[in-house]
């Protein structure tokens, strides 16, 4: 049985990752991928989901970087082994909300968490799961926040507008550092420009996959 592809969706809130979900869920549909994962992070699976809510939850207690990264981790732990490794071997395509470039954007970049903590988790809990394709939705961080004006914000979308900046610097650096696998999307233009470029993308990816 041929090996399932995983698609990642990365970019700082506000850029339109969840709206283009379905769009290109649709793309691999029309173009003859019959089973298709959709999920997130941090999230996925029922353990991983109430870890989810702990970590995007306002508490009364200070959450301290390191609880935040190791929680990240073990929900992402739960993620792999119970969803997306089983899926990627039924030969289903995985297309993740977020994987493991967030933590490295928004604990690394943002948080200031060495990196060098960071890869340690990585390469133990994710291993050689990583994404075959990330689609990295980028905007100026005042367009992509004004977007998210109308909803309550959670506690990493409460962060201030230089937070995300640095998280928006930081991927932008992983997607020069990782250019075979990053493909970045102009996010600050309309909804229908946005799915003519993810056409594109996904069009390319595909053929290298037949």
């Amino acid at each position: 049985m041929t090996r399932g592809r995983f698609i990642s969706l990365e970019g700082i809130e506000g850029v339109g990752k969840s709206t283009q979900t379905e769009f290109i869920k649709q793309v691999l549909q029309t173009s003859g991928v019959e089973n298709i994962v959709v999920t997130r992070e941090p999230g996925g699976t029922p353990i991983a989901e109430s870890i989810r809510h702990v970590l995007l939850s306002h508490h009364d207690e200070p959450m301290m970087l390191d609880t935040e990264l190791l929680l990240l981790f073990a929900g992402r732990a739960q993620h792999i082994q119970n969803l997306i490794l089983p899926a990627l071997d039924r030969g289903d395509w995985v297309l993740c909300d977020r994987f493991v470039d967030a933590s490295y954007a928004y604990q690394g970049a943002g948080r200031g968490v060495p990196n060098d903590l960071i890869e340690i988790l990585d390469k133990w809990i994710c291993k050689n799961c990583q994404p075959d394709l990330t689609l990295l939705f980028d905007a100026p961080v005042q367009q992509a926040l004004s977007r998210i004006t109308h909803r309550v914000a959670d506690r990493i979308e409460s962060e201030t507008e230089m937070f995300f900046w640095r998280v928006r610097d930081a991927y932008m650096a992983r997607a020069t550092y990782y250019p075979k696998r990053f493909r970045v999307v102009d996010a600050s233009v309309s909804p229908e420009a946005v799915q003519t470029q993810l056409q594109k993308i996904l069009s390319d990816f595909l053929k290298g996959c037949a």
